[in-house]
């Protein structure tokens, strides 16, 4: 049990480094049509909320996988699963497994706790010295 409280900022680096990059996945499918493509058409260039939802999930979720402005990218990643549930899935009923909003919840959930607990271990911030390690990741 010691050695999983020491490694916790490892298992928080893979934790961050897999949402960000199922995220950034989610993003190049949408915007150009790759992996099984977007869950319904191709949006135009600035169409609104689909394309600019794309473009946060590539670019937010690269940033969150690469550790760099972690924190701040991670926020904004939530924000947007936060609207897309609200938004999108829940008027169409209460809870996630009624309404298909599982995995905006999770995402939403997911990046909160990362914004919450920073980037761990392996974090491109921290190897560029922009980033102060929390005291469990010196460890």
């Amino acid at each position: 049990m010691e050695s999983l409280v020491k490694d916790q900022g490892l298992f928080l680096a893979l934790y961050r480094i897999v949402i960000g990059l199922l995220f950034a996945c989610h993003g190049v499918a949408t915007l150009f049509d790759v992996l099984g493509g977007p869950h319904g058409q191709v949006p135009g260039v600035g169409q609104w909320p689909d394309w600019w939802a794309a473009v946060i999930q590539l670019i937010g979720g690269v940033l969150v996988l690469l550790g760099l402005a972690t924190r701040a990218a991670a926020v904004v990643c939530s924000g947007t699963m936060a609207y897309a549930y609200f938004v999108v899935h829940q008027p169409q009923a209460l809870f996630p497994i009624e309404n298909g909003g599982e995995k905006a919840a999770l995402f939403c959930w997911g990046f909160l706790l990362v914004a919450a607990l920073g980037p761990g271990r392996w974090a491109l911030s921290s190897a560029l010295g922009s980033a102060r390690p929390l005291a469990h990741d010196r460890a």
